[in-house]
């Protein structure tokens, strides 16, 4: 994890967190009608998050600038869309293009499943993630992630989320 560091948001960066999450979906693909997408506003709106679940950031430990981030919710919360009782859910993981094979979306992955173990009573951690996201599906393997089709679901008619899960 040289050159940055895995912390909560701050308010003073929830913007900056916000487009550098549009930029991760935009130029990866994930975003079908641009920024016209629907799912473009839940980017962007990193105050809403935070004020249900635990945002991370990553920093670039010379520069400050945030290189991604990441939404942990645990079961209960607004955020959460797969999380049943005793579960937390990672969401919007996200890493700035410009910074992309440093490994900040698997420090940012990790970072979630080890606040996800010390939270009393959280069995297992879900995602679900496009198709798609080749990359993200390996990082997700290499922490012990895996495949779990019944938790598969479309926000849109064309748009399939795979669903994926790590057994605490």
């Amino acid at each position: 994890m040289t050159g940055f560091r895995i912390r909560p948001v701050s308010p003073a960066e929830h913007d900056a967190l916000g487009e550098v999450s549009i930029r991760s979906y935009l130029e990866g693909g994930l975003l079908l009608g641009g920024l016209d997408d629907p799912y473009a506003p839940n980017l962007r709106d990193v105050a809403l998050r935070a004020a249900s679940a635990t945002v991370l950031v990553a920093v670039d430990g010379d520069t400050g600038a945030i290189l991604g981030g990441v939404t942990l919710a645990f079961h209960g919360s607004a955020m959460a869309q797969l999380a049943g009782p005793g579960e937390a859910e990672i969401r919007m993981l996200a890493v700035d293009p410009g910074a992309q094979g440093r490994g900040v979306g698997s420090a940012l992955a990790a970072a979630c499943v080890e606040r996800a173990r010390a939270e009393d009573g959280t069995k297992r951690v879900v995602l679900c993630s496009q198709q798609a996201m080749t990359t993200a599906h390996r990082v997700y393997a290499r922490l012990g992630f895996e495949r779990a089709p019944e938790l598969d679901w479309y926000p849109l008619p064309e748009v399939l989320l795979w669903g994926f899960q790590l057994v605490l």
